[in-house]
C-alpha cells in the first residue's frame, strides 16, 4: 500500500498544470501543497530510456514512479534523467481498464493512471487500479473478479475498539482477514510512490456491510485505507465495462441481498400475527355452558345421555363440546356426539375419547393419555339443538383388558369456539415466507464468513 496521497481539493475538474511534492524524512507521509494558481497539474512526456517508447505523465510533479506500458520497465520520474529502477520483462497485460480511461464515478471524473496485480505469495490475486483527478487526488479501484471496490487512503488511523475491531466515523469494523503478506506481481502506469514488482507489505482487513478497512505496513510506515463496494451498474456506467460476473463466495464486505427483505417480511408477519391473535381473542371463546353428568361402568357397554336444549341465534355459529373424566385410571371412554336440530332434524356428529394409562417398567414409572377432550363444530345454522352423548368405557390393566369399574363423565356444551389449530396454521402460513428469507440471509452470511480467518465472529 502506498504512503498517504495528497489531500483533496474541491475546485472544478480541469486537467493540467502542476503542484509541488514535499516530504519530511523517510517515514513521513507524502503531502501535496496545492498550486496558488487555479490551474491543475500539467501532463509531461518523455521517452522510455529502455525501449524508447513515448510516455506521458498525467500527474507531473506528484508522481514518483511510472511503469512503461511498452516494455514494462519501472522508471523513477523524480530523477531528471528518468532512470530505470527496475525492469520487468514480458508482454504488457491487456487491462480490463486501459490506462488513460476516464469515467465519472461518485460525481467526479477519474482517469486510470496506474495498475497493479497483487497477491498473497501468488495466491488469491486481485487487480488494483490507481485513479487520478487533478483536484480530488487519488483513489483506488480493486477487483478480484467478484465485484469492484472504490477506495481511498485515510489521513488518520481508525480507533481501536474492544480487542480486535476498529471504529471509523462511528462505524464498527470486524476483523476478517488476519495479518499476512501481500506482494506486487505486475505493475504499469504512474504512481505517487515508488513501486516495483516483488515489493511486499504486511496487510490485514476489517469489514462491515458494504465497506472494508485495510491496514498495510512496510518498514516504518503504516497506511490505512477505506473502500466501499460499488453497485454493479456503477462501474459499467463509469467506464463502460460489464459488471463483475461474481460467483463463488460473497465478497468479505458484501452486504446480504436478503437482509432487507427478510426484515420487511418479519415485520409484516409480526403485524399480521398480532392482528390474528386479536381477532381470535375477540371472536373466539365460549358462552352459555350446559353440563350433564354420566355415571358409567368401564365394561364396554354403551350408555347415552342428552344435554340441552341449546339455542343458536346467529346465522352460523360454532359449538364446543367438552368431556372430562378426572377419576379414570388405566381406562378409556369412547365418545360419540350427535348434535340434532329439533326443528329440521339436521344432525352434526363428532367422535372423541378420554383416556388415562400408567404403569412401571424397566425405565421407571410412566403415564399417558388425557382425561379431558373437546370437539368443536363450526358453522352450525341457527336453531334449537339437543346434544345426544353416547359413551362406552373400557378398562386396561398390565397389557390386557381388566375387570370393570365405575367412572364419572362430565359433558359440557357451549356456544362458540376458539380454533387454535386454525390460528396455528394461519401463523405458520404468515411466518414461513419470513423464515425463508431469514434462512437465505443467514445462509449468505455463513458463506461470506466462511472465507474469513475469524469464522467464530458473528455480526448478526
Amino acid at each position: 500500500m502506498p504512503p498517504e496521497p495528497p489531500p483533496e481539493d474541491d475546485r472544478p475538474n480541469p486537467w493540467g498544470n502542476a503542484a509541488e511534492t514535499q516530504t519530511a524524512g523517510p517515514t513521513a507521509k507524502r503531502t501535496v501543497v496545492p498550486s496558488e494558481s487555479d490551474s491543475a497539474p500539467a501532463a509531461e512526456q518523455f521517452n522510455c530510456p529502455n525501449c524508447g517508447g513515448s510516455i506521458e505523465i498525467k500527474a507531473a510533479g506528484l508522481s514518483v514512479s511510472i511503469a512503461c506500458e511498452y516494455c514494462g520497465s519501472t522508471l523513477d520520474v523524480t530523477n531528471p534523467d528518468v532512470s530505470i529502477i527496475q525492469r520487468y520483462e514480458g508482454e504488457v497485460r491487456k487491462l480490463e481498464l486501459p490506462l488513460g480511461s476516464r469515467g465519472m464515478l461518485r460525481g467526479t471524473e477519474w482517469e486510470v493512471i496506474g495498475y497493479q496485480r497483487r497477491s498473497e505469495n501468488g495466491r488469491y490475486p486481485w487487480d488494483e487500479y490507481l485513479l487520478f483527478n487533478p483536484y480530488a487526488g487519488y483513489r483506488f479501484l480493486d477487483t478480484d473478479g467478484r465485484g469492484w471496490s472504490f477506495g481511498e487512503q485515510l489521513t488518520a488511523s481508525p480507533d481501536k475498539q474492544s480487542l480486535v475491531g476498529f471504529a471509523l466515523n462511528g462505524e464498527f469494523f470486524q476483523p476478517f482477514y488476519a495479518q499476512t503478506r501481500a506482494q506486487v506481481d505486475y505493475v504499469l502506469g504512474e504512481y505517487y510512490w515508488r513501486v516495483a514488482v516483488g515489493e511486499e507489505v504486511l496487510t490485514a482487513d476489517f469489514v462491515r456491510p458494504g465497506k472494508m478497512l485495510s491496514w498495510e505496513h512496510s518498514g516504518n510506515e503504516t497506511v490505512w485505507s477505506l473502500s466501499e463496494l460499488l453497485e454493479p451498474n456503477e462501474i459499467t456506467d463509469a467506464f463502460g465495462i460489464p459488471p463483475a460476473k461474481g460467483g463463488g463466495l460473497p465478497l468479505p464486505h458484501q452486504p446480504s441481498p436478503h437482509r432487507k427483505k427478510a426484515g420487511q417480511f418479519m415485520k409484516l408477519a409480526l403485524a399480521v400475527a398480532f392482528a390474528l391473535i386479536v381477532i381470535t381473542s375477540l371472536f373466539g371463546g365460549t358462552s352459555d355452558p350446559q353440563t350433564a353428568q354420566i355415571n358409567l361402568s368401564t365394561n364396554g357397554v354403551e350408555q347415552s345421555a342428552k344435554v340441552g336444549p341449546i339455542i343458536l341465534d346467529r346465522a352460523r355459529q360454532a359449538v364446543t363440546v367438552s368431556a372430562r373424566a378426572p377419576g379414570i385410571e388405566n381406562s378409556w371412554i369412547d365418545l360419540t356426539y350427535s348434535l340434532t336440530n329439533r326443528d329440521t332434524g339436521e344432525v352434526f356428529e363428532a367422535n372423541n375419547v378420554v383416556d388415562a394409562y400408567s404403569g412401571r417398567d424397566a425405565e421407571g414409572n410412566w403415564s399417558e393419555g388425557n382425561r379431558y377432550s373437546s370437539s368443536k363444530f363450526s358453522m352450525i345454522p341457527s336453531g334449537t339443538y339437543e346434544l345426544n352423548v353416547y359413551a362406552a368405557g373400557s378398562r386396561w390393566t398390565e397389557g390386557q383388558y381388566g375387570s370393570s369399574s365405575n367412572a364419572q363423565l362430565e359433558v359440557t356444551i357451549e356456544k362458540g369456539a376458539t380454533f387454535y389449530s386454525n390460528l396455528f396454521l394461519a401463523l405458520l402460513f404468515v411466518f414461513v415466507p419470513a423464515i425463508w428469507q431469514w434462512w437465505k440471509h443467514l445462509s449468505f452470511e455463513s458463506r461470506r464468513r466462511s472465507d474469513s480467518d475469524f469464522t467464530g465472529d458473528d455480526d448478526d
